[in-house]
């Protein structure tokens, strides 16, 4: 049985963090919104309460059931979940004089204490909250303070129940992933045995027992995430999985050629369907972005069940879907406020007869990288910038046309071309052009053009759940320009994106 840690969301930006830091540590965790989490079963070895952008003080603040968790099972209250405990057990929550935000350094730890071992005063912690508990419950006592806060940490004498008020999982904090540690490893007893050689193990047999005997069918997009959960199907039922690759017409410059030579030396069964005509036809005179996906998603499934009724006796679609997916597609605030529509995270239309199997639905894209390195997967595979499925559908803003997609294409490449020329591609998460939907007065020798405007977008992340901007080297960026204006017809500007995520997206549709 999988041992895990239950992350209970209450909404905090840094809850994806607190995943990635146990994940680290080679312990398996999942992240439940509080008020659809499971009961703690014979697996659960510790529970972990994220923060929230709610005050304890506010009414609609969360107020989750913990009796089958406190005193029962090592608890960890981080921000908010610590105040939560404190308030919900008696102590007192206030708005503070004295709000920290930022650095902070802890002091009055007490080394004693098995959650702060070999972690000594002045330790940098990372401070994100309003509210302060200004009182503990009883039978609470303080195991860290800062300058301004005197109940910094505490813990519940007689339980292995604890809370900090600051974010361990943050990169500021110094000693975050010690703590961590001490928590997971010392206080809950993990193993720290979750490896992508375990991962790989575990995931081929329950995939061996859920098939049996039976045919699967995977779309393939050329990505990481649909490679290696194909990789994982072929080593569990071989030749009874076949793969289908569609050119939706999207893609990047020769992209459908190249992925289906690349797949040729993995063994894996592919077929490919050329269907861009179709789907262009059909996003004609349609602007409005989650329109353009949902075409997108709606005819990709079209012409794949078309296909996938070719073949006798399928029983399963196998999808790439990952844990980034899943997390996008919940909310802690009731019904999902729906970002951007996933095409894979939501089941099937009626008519597909088939059942959904979804390897990698518990792995964020750093963890898929390192289970396609333990596969085998070339270097070629697992260093491949993410793709979005609707493809450049969504990198055209506004109308999708044949000619747009062809600009957006010669321009892409040329940009993509040029990150791999000067050793750049692998320091980039994700690179992108986008075409604006607007044009701009240029100089072309004695002309004057009125032509298209194309966005670079260059981001640096581990997941995709937050990225900043990368900062390209300035003579790159000119000769990247200089490259597209003089040799894409119907371009004479391009401008580069200099927004993170959040607040920005990291696709501009």
């Amino acid at each position: 049985m999988q041992e895990k840690i239950l992350i209970l969301d209450f909404g905090s930006q840094y809850t994806q963090l607190i995943a990635r830091r146990v994940r680290e540590l080679n312990v398996y965790c999942e992240i439940h919104p509080y008020h659809r989490a499971p009961l703690p079963d014979a697996s659960t070895r510790g529970v972990i309460l994220s923060g929230s952008p709610f005050s304890v003080l506010d009414a609609r603040s969360p107020r989750p059931d913990l009796s089958a968790i406190k005193g029962k099972l090592p608890l960890l209250g981080v921000c908010y979940g610590a105040q939560y405990l404190a308030h919900s057990s008696g102590g007192e929550v206030k708005a503070s004089n004295s709000r920290e935000y930022g650095q902070a350094r802890l002091t009055n730890i007490d080394s004693a204490c098995p959650l702060f071992r070999s972690i000594s005063d002045g330790s940098r912690v990372w401070m994100s909250h309003g509210d302060t508990i200004e009182r503990l419950p009883p039978r609470c006592a303080a195991i860290a303070s800062t300058a301004d806060v005197k109940n910094a940490a505490y813990r519940v004498e007689g339980e292995q129940t604890y809370g900090i008020q600051f974010h361990p999982e943050v990169y500021h904090s110094t000693d975050g992933v010690a703590l961590l540690k001490n928590f997971v490893a010392d206080i809950c007893g993990c193993k720290q045995e979750w490896t992508p050689d375990s991962f790989i193990e575990a995931t081929v047999d329950e995939l061996k027992r859920l098939l049996g005997d039976d045919r699967a069918v995977l779309g393939l997009s050329g990505g990481v995430d649909s490679t290696v959960a194909a990789m994982l199907l072929h080593r569990a039922i071989g030749s009874r999985l076949t793969c289908i690759f569609v050119d939706n017409g999207l893609l990047r410059l020769g992209e459908f050629e190249s992925v289906m030579e690349n797949y040729k030396e993995l063994g894996l069964r592919v077929i490919g369907v050329e269907a861009g005509d179709l789907f262009l036809s059909r996003l004609a005179g349609v602007e409005e972005p989650e329109m353009k996906r949902k075409i997108i998603g709606n005819t990709f499934i079209d012409v794949f069940d078309a296909k996938a009724g070719e073949i006798e006796d399928v029983r399963w679609l196998g999808q790439g879907t990952i844990y980034p997916d899943v997390i996008e597609s919940l909310s802690v605030n009731g019904p999902s406020q729906t970002i951007k529509s996933h095409h894979n995270v939501g089941g099937l239309p009626g008519h597909m007869k088939l059942k959904v199997v979804e390897p990698l639905r518990l792995l964020f894209k750093d963890e898929v990288r390192r289970v396609g390195k333990s596969l085998g997967l070339a270097e070629k595979f697992l260093r491949r910038h993410p793709f979005p499925g609707p493809g450049l559908g969504i990198r055209v803003l506004g109308e999708v046309t044949k000619e747009k997609v062809r600009l957006l294409q010669e321009a892409d490449a040329i940009y993509i071309s040029m990150l791999r020329e000067t050793g750049l591609y692998d320091s980039v998460w994700q690179a992108a052009a986008i075409l604006l939907p607007v044009r701009s007065v240029g100089v072309m020798g004695d002309e004057r053009t009125y032509e298209n405007v194309v966005a670079l977008r260059a981001v640096e992340s581990t997941d995709g759940m937050t990225a900043d901007w990368c900062r390209l080297p300035h003579d790159f960026l000119a000769n990247v320009s200089s490259q597209i204006i003089n040799n894409v017809r119907g371009v004479n500007r391009v401008v580069y994106d200099v927004s993170s995520k959040p607040p920005a997206t990291i696709e501009w549709e």
